[in-house]
């Protein structure tokens, strides 16, 4: 379900739709420099010179004001660049701003957010440094810096409080100790769990699977191979999902043969 935002008409200044404007892309250090100067002061200087012929060359020099915004420690930037330019054609670009009205407002009819269409976009120009010493220094710095990994190992020569150990969780505790109580199951001599199966069941007739582990501390795969050999399992009620000895292997039936035996026997004397 989805709710519809209402339209908020805004009003858009198309004065300066017809004005030709530069879009130019400069390099990460002088946008640092420009955004740390403050708006009183001159950044730099364009120049522009048309040659006869020629497609026009554009330059931009720092001014010393910026280059002297430099912290303790901060590598020199360079000062001259050339700019690379590309006319737009096949794309139609343009610049926007806006004005916020202010909260502080005393006018009775209430101010709307502003816009304002700046130019359309002509000229794309790409801001490049001469390769001079300066820059090669700053670019030697740049992939020192990038070729720093972030995770350093530390030789520590005295005891951190804050790298003591964790106790154990407590679920690990609770299954090492199972573990140890029970012991690792090793798989037994076959004739070995074969009589601890027939002692077994000279007890009960019906086991289900988890009784038998136990008593045989054997691994349950291993037990169904040998329980496969000399058993039954049972898939209907009531001894539903039970083990118990195929016929020629139970002794109680041996015995009750014998005691039929028995009688027969002395009926045959009488």
């Amino acid at each position: 379900m989805s709710t519809n935002t209402p339209h908020v008409e805004k009003e858009l200044d198309l004065s300066n739709a017809g004005r030709g404007v530069w879009l130019v892309k400069v390099p990460k250090y002088i946008a640092n420099k420009w955004e740390k100067a403050p708006g009183n002061i001159e950044v730099g200087k364009l120049k522009i010179t048309k040659n006869p012929g020629q497609k026009a060359e554009v330059s931009l020099r720092l001014s010393e004001a910026v280059l002297a915004l430099k912290e303790a420690g901060e590598e020199e930037i360079p000062k001259q660049h050339r700019l690379d330019v590309t006319t737009v054609t096949k794309q139609m670009l343009g610049v926007f701003s806006h004005v916020t009205p202010s909260s502080s407002s005393d006018s009775i009819v209430p101010e709307t957010e502003k816009l304002y269409m700046e130019g359309r976009i002509v000229q794309k120009l790409e801001c490049r440094p001469y390769a001079d010493n300066c820059y090669m220094k700053l670019k030697l710095q740049s992939i020192k810096r990038a070729s720093v990994p972030q995770r350093q190992v530390q030789q520590l020569d005295r005891v951190v409080q804050n790298f003591k150990p964790v106790s154990d969780h407590k679920h690990n505790i609770e299954y090492a100790e199972k573990k140890k109580a029970e012991g690792k199951k090793m798989r037994d001599d076959k004739d070995a769990v074969l009589d601890m199966l027939f002692a077994a069941f000279e007890k009960h007739q019906y086991y289900n699977i988890r009784d038998l582990v136990k008593i045989t501390r054997q691994p349950i795969v291993y037990l169904k191979e040998i329980l496969n050999e000399v058993c039954n399992y049972n898939l209907k009620n009531p001894h539903r999902n039970m083990w118990e000895l195929k016929p020629e292997y139970r002794h109680y039936k041996e015995e009750e043969k014998s005691e039929g035996q028995k009688k027969a026997d002395e009926s045959d004397d009488d």
